[in-house]
């Protein structure tokens, strides 16, 4: 199955292009459109259990929320030491219960390829997590992180974006895809064409062929470009 969404929903340029009437109304109208999300808030303050709590009382069933790894974690700690984050982030995921998505980690584009401290953190966090790495440095792009990400179970996140390698690699039974938008020059900008949607509904396609469960998200909110791409792509896989 596939499941697709956008990075965050919390956008008030989405007003009028999606979201009609308060805030306070937006996430029901949002699940009404999607059965996914990628709560991207978490990774500049990790919220507390009972926000997470929350959250799972507001969401419909069958839905899941994908959580963001704080960046207390992935770009300060750059993955040393990570059992007290580790801690703390599994409390919150908890919390979710039957509407916990995968947990995305996406590491600082500084952070170049380690694989003993990548080791230690996935031999530390529980695979019940469903964990996605994504590598912004390209040294990571080799076989043996691939294996290592295997072992544990772990997903390679296949990314979209200006200058980010492309690399179609499925390394669990999720793969999990984050679109950063197609703009050659600048992260996060742009509108996905059709042509460019049908060329990823035709990717996901071969992956749930091969039994994988695919996430997809998109996180070129300007305009509401996100969520525009998100409704196109959903309706050309039939969803």
């Amino acid at each position: 199955m596939a499941r697709i969404g956008t990075s965050g929903w919390v956008y008030p340029h989405w007003r009028g292009v999606f979201y009609h009437g308060p805030q306070s109304q937006w996430l029901s109208q949002y699940t009404a459109e999607f059965d996914a999300v990628e709560l991207n808030g978490s990774f500049y303050r990790w919220p507390a259990d009972a926000r997470f709590a929350a959250w799972r009382d507001r969401l419909p069933e069958g839905f899941e929320m994908a959580v963001k790894a704080p960046r207390g974690l992935t770009h300060a700690r750059r993955l040393r030491e990570p059992e007290v984050w580790i801690s703390r982030v599994t409390r919150g995921l908890h919390e979710l219960r039957g509407r916990r998505g995968p947990l995305i980690v996406q590491l600082h584009p500084a952070m170049e390829r380690d694989d003993a401290r990548l080791e230690h953190f996935l031999a530390a966090l529980p695979q019940w997590t469903r964990p996605a790495i994504e590598f912004r440095h390209p040294s990571w792009v080799d076989d043996a992180v691939f294996a290592m990400l295997e072992r544990h179970g772990a997903a390679y996140c296949v990314m979209s974006g200006a200058r980010l390698p492309c690399v179609l690699r499925a390394t669990a039974p999720l793969v999990y895809v984050r679109l950063h938008g197609p703009d050659p020059e600048h992260l996060y900008g742009g509108s996905y064409s059709d042509d460019d949607l049908a060329w990823w509904a035709e990717r996901i396609r071969e992956w749930e062929g091969t039994g994988h469960e695919v996430h997809a998200y998109f996180n070129n909110d300007g305009e509401g470009n996100a969520v525009r791409n998100a409704i196109t792509l959903k309706r050309m896989l039939g969803a």
